[in-house]
């Protein structure tokens, strides 16, 4: 069976795969499109609609599931792309998007450049959809298109994410929900204070999924996404995130924020499927628990 065979004229992907690969069922068909077993000039795509043009490349990954394995610049990883969203695998210490001191080290400027493949004059672009703290690692999203960013904006409040975080010391209780008014008008740094008309409610509810000694992992699930939310509510209960300093950590084992997006949900923009992520803790911060 071929690996690979170049556009002639203009099809959406399903339509090609089943001309091109004929002898093969149409369920199998659609099962190298649901496992990213399909590139196209290499690159995964796993919507059925996706246009292609000619010249393009479609091929077939002999290992259907080393997407997420692909580095696609400044230590990302792409779980998932289509034509509409690519979700990444942020590592820590890359800015989501661009600085007045930074331009280039962001995560919007790397995926940018993976999308135009090298031509600085190409059109492709990403909308950003939700920011992770420069110190946070783990799951985003980022639209591909003007309709899927104000698609998946309006309804992010309703999708789940979950993160997981290695704490000083231990919580006063296994399981429950961590509740403030946060006060956001310092650009640098987000405070637990007295509700008022320059304060937001957030909630998150939390469960220890490990203890050791002066450390515990908690699992955090985000009820509200307020800046720095999680950070602000484990310090305010007396356990802050290791290495996060500026809100009164005393220790920096693994030399890095102990935080990470570990679980992303939310309907697709286009087909309203709900798409499911995981992303593992990191090594580092793993081995501290």
């Amino acid at each position: 069976m071929p690996k690979s065979s170049t556009v002639t004229q203009p099809a959406p992907l399903l339509e090609y795969l089943f001309a091109a690969w004929p002898v093969e069922k149409k369920k199998q068909v659609r099962t190298w499109l649901k496992f990213q077993a399909v590139l196209v000039n290499d690159r995964p795509i796993t919507q059925f609609d996706h246009p292609l043009a000619v010249g393009d490349v479609v091929s077939l990954r002999t290992d259907r599931f080393a997407v997420p394995k692909d580095l696609i610049g400044a230590g990302m990883k792409a779980w998932f792309e289509d034509a509409h969203l690519i979700v990444i695998d942020k590592p820590a210490d890359l800015l989501s998007i661009a600085s007045v001191g930074e331009q280039e080290k962001t995560a919007y400027f790397q995926l940018t450049e993976y999308l135009r493949q090298g031509h600085t004059n190409g059109r492709e672009r990403v909308w950003i959809v939700h920011r992770l703290d420069r110190e946070t690692s783990g799951l985003m999203v980022f639209a591909k298109t003007p309709e899927a960013k104000q698609t998946l904006q309006t309804g992010w409040d309703a999708a789940h994410k979950d993160y997981e975080a290695v704490i000083e010391g231990r919580l006063p209780q296994r399981e429950g929900t961590f509740e403030n008014d946060l006060d956001e008008r310092n650009p640098f740094k987000v405070f637990v204070t007295p509700p008022s008309e320059h304060t937001r409610h957030d909630v998150t509810h939390f469960r220890v999924l490990a203890e050791k000694e002066k450390r515990s992992l908690v699992k955090l699930t985000l009820e509200t996404g307020r800046r720095h939310q999680l950070r602000v509510q484990l310090a305010e209960a007396g356990c802050p995130i290791v290495g996060d300093e500026k809100y009164g950590s005393k220790t920096n084992p693994a030399r890095r924020l102990g935080l990470h997006s570990t679980q992303l949900s939310f309907p697709h923009p286009h087909t309203k499927e709900t798409l499911s992520f995981t992303s593992p803790l990191p090594r580092e911060l793993a081995g501290l628990v």
